[in-house]
């Protein structure tokens, strides 16, 4: 690839990176803010993380009295 149309690609991205940045807030996050239903999928996303944590500490456990067994 030669330097210039690498260079290219570089600009192409940088641009088009800038403009997603000047988009305005999404009108979607403010009814859902304004309505409060942005803290039951808050609260829905710490539950999801929360059950993946715990079932993972919970796998490790496991994995880890099976090795002291060997």
């Amino acid at each position: 690839m030669q330097k210039s149309s690498f260079l290219t690609i570089v600009i192409s991205l940088l641009a088009a990176m800038n403009l997603q940045a000047q988009e305005s807030v999404p009108e979607m996050a403010d009814a859902m803010r304004s309505d409060g239903k942005i803290y039951v999928v808050v609260l829905v996303l710490a539950t999801i993380f929360a059950g993946i944590i715990a079932y993972l500490v919970r796998i490790d456990r496991k994995i880890s009295k099976i090795e002291k067994n060997k």
